[in-house]
């Protein structure tokens, strides 16, 4: 019988297992094994805030948000924000007229700065804070 055979076998065999013979079959290997198994998910929480942590120092993503747009500026903002979110024009001015709104959720820094200075070209204030 061939190794790709015995694990077929064995995976259809463990699938008639009910959850208290899995765990017998659990406690039965640790003691053979002398292991202790344990769930992957805290292992996964621990690693997070490391990883989280290593970037601090520069960010490659940011989120835009849209700040501002004075009343006699509005029209320009929302030409703008058309343009970057590619939104009809009532879903533009409803963005514009409920500042603050985030304009795009992630891009990349020199894209954000990009919209960062088109829309204080059009006289609106616009944010870009690192993810």
């Amino acid at each position: 019988m061939s190794t790709q055979q015995n694990i077929e076998q064995l995976v259809e065999t463990l699938s008639q297992l009910s959850v208290l013979d899995m765990s017998k079959l659990k406690a039965a290997l640790e003691e053979k094994w002398g292991v202790k198994a344990a769930a992957a998910a805290p292992m996964m929480m621990a690693a997070a805030p490391a990883a989280a942590a290593a970037p601090a120092a520069e960010s490659t993503d940011f989120k835009v948000t849209l700040e501002d747009a004075p009343a006699d500026k509005k029209i320009g903002v929302i030409k703008v924000v058309r343009e970057i979110t590619g939104l009809g024009l009532k879903e533009a001015k409803d963005l514009v007229d409920g500042a603050p709104k985030v304009l795009k959720e992630t891009c990349p820094k020199a894209e954000a700065e990009d919209i960062v200075k088109k829309i204080a070209a059009a006289g609106g204030k616009a944010t870009l804070v690192g993810l």
